[in-house]
């Protein structure tokens, strides 16, 4: 009876390793290659005036000079006509995944794109939602049990939204799930894309992911981003990284005066113990739907845009630029419209120059990188309207200063602890840091100490 049980035991014993391994297979891969690295957001239709994937293309050295290292397309597949919003509809009312947007040009112009971006060093990801599909997709036709339905078999429009443009998927039906995943897989064996946006990916069952993400696995290192930060467990052993919706709202309540720079400090120190090693949250001071929605930055952050730019660079996270930030782009783009960004003076532009200094900042110091959400130590300045924090690894240390009001201010901090000789980074000329160290800045202000 005695060797019964042992036999239970040990097969037992390997059950619960093998699934431990499994878990362990499961996470996905730390990108090592992408710790510092600098995301951009493309909007194809308005990046130019022909709007397409070719006229884009020729910005790719531009950006490449400027530092961003990630592409995030923003969808390119078909947009669905039937409950269209606007002429030209929403990118995320989808209705053919195989397919490209006609607006955009065809399937050999993206793989065109997508390898000349490889050339040039460049990570290409694609935008893919998969909560919900345009009213024009077949598969409302010839599957109707793959959308959630009311008692009298009416499709609905994804539960909690005004999203009438779109209709909502039925994670429960395995053939849906099979679908979606051969969908992954069609543009990573054919068009070598090198990760995916998750849209919504909080609206869609955990389940879904573990296995999408593991059934890709084989085909290459791939990056996963999830638009969702109410979660934090969606980067526990499955995305590399989220949006931080949290950040986002934080920086606008501090413009307001609502909030102080002390939440801001919560907000990163909160995240020293919410992201495992190698995940971290994506941050931006906007995005597609932030412009749209919300306004530019001239008209959201106004005169902060330069210190919250900062910020995003320097706290644990991996920066996403947005098209035309780097030319102060001052309009919102129409989202069911065609529109334009101008680029005139891209090259000389004071927010593109300001931006290159950003992400040189960024690279050229390792202590910088998003890889480790644990090495940044805030120090007690006793001003409630300034933070300062320093961020280390070996000899790199950064110090960075901002005053995130409207008003001049003063404060005193103790640095003796990082006592050195530094560059200015903004201001030029070497300074030497020895103990107590008294700052006066302007209103949006901000100084870093490089060493």
């Amino acid at each position: 009876m005695k060797k019964i049980w042992l036999v239970v035991l040990l097969i037992s014993l390997g059950f619960l390793l093998g699934s431990c391994k499994h878990q362990k297979e499961h996470l996905t891969f730390e990108m090592s290659e992408l710790g510092q690295a600098v995301m951009y957001e493309v909007n194809i239709r308005c990046y130019t005036e022909a709007g397409t994937f070719l006229a884009f293309k020729e910005h790719l050295p531009r950006l490449k000079e400027l530092g961003v290292d990630v592409l995030w397309f923003m969808p390119i597949h078909p947009i669905s006509k039937t409950n269209r919003l606007g002429s030209l509809g929403s990118y995320y009312s989808i209705t053919d995944y195989y397919g490209i947007n006609p607006e955009f040009g065809n399937h050999n112009d993206f793989k065109e794109l997508v390898e000349e971006a490889h050339k040039l060093g460049f990570k290409v990801m694609m935008d893919m939602v998969f909560n919900h599909t345009g009213w024009d997709c077949p598969w409302i036709s010839e599957h109707r049990d793959w959308y959630t339905q009311d008692d009298k078999g009416n499709i609905l429009i994804p539960e909690g939204t005004s999203w009438t443009d779109v209709a909502d998927l039925n994670f429960d039906k395995p053939a849906l799930r099979a679908e979606l995943i051969k969908v992954l897989k069609y543009w990573v064996s054919e068009f070598d894309v090198d990760g995916f946006r998750c849209d919504a990916a909080g609206r869609v069952p955990r389940a879904f992911w573990e296995e999408a993400i593991l059934a890709l696995r084989p085909y290459k290192t791939l990056f996963w981003l999830a638009e969702d930060d109410a979660d934090i467990t969606l980067v526990n052993h499955l995305f590399h990284a989220n949006y931080s919706f949290e950040y986002m709202n934080l920086i606008k309540d501090v413009v307001k005066g609502v909030k102080r720079a002390s939440q801001i400090q919560m907000f990163v120190n909160r995240n020293k113990g919410r992201y495992p090693l190698g995940t971290f949250p994506l941050l931006y001071t906007s995005n597609h739907d932030v412009n749209s929605w919300e306004g530019p930055d001239e008209m959201l952050l106004g005169a902060a845009k330069d210190v919250f730019s900062l910020l995003t660079f320097t706290i644990p996270g991996m920066p996403l630029i947005y098209s035309g930030q780097e030319v102060n782009n001052d309009k919102s783009l129409a989202f069911f419209e065609k529109d334009e960004i101008v680029w005139d003076d891209v090259i000389s532009h004071p927010r593109t120059l300001f931006y290159k200094q950003l992400i040189s900042l960024r690279k050229d110091n390792l202590a910088l990188s998003h890889l480790a959400m644990d090495n940044v130590v805030f120090l007690f300045d006793g001003n409630e309207d300034t933070l300062c924090f320093v961020r280390s690894k070996g000899d790199n240390t950064i110090i960075v200063i901002v005053n995130l009001s409207n008003k001049s201010q003063s404060l005193e901090v103790d640095l003796s602890n990082y006592a050195g000789s530094y560059v200015d980074y903004f201001g030029g000329g070497n300074v030497k840091i020895s103990g107590v160290e008294s700052f006066g800045l302007g209103p949006w202000g901000y100084r870093v100490f490089v060493k």
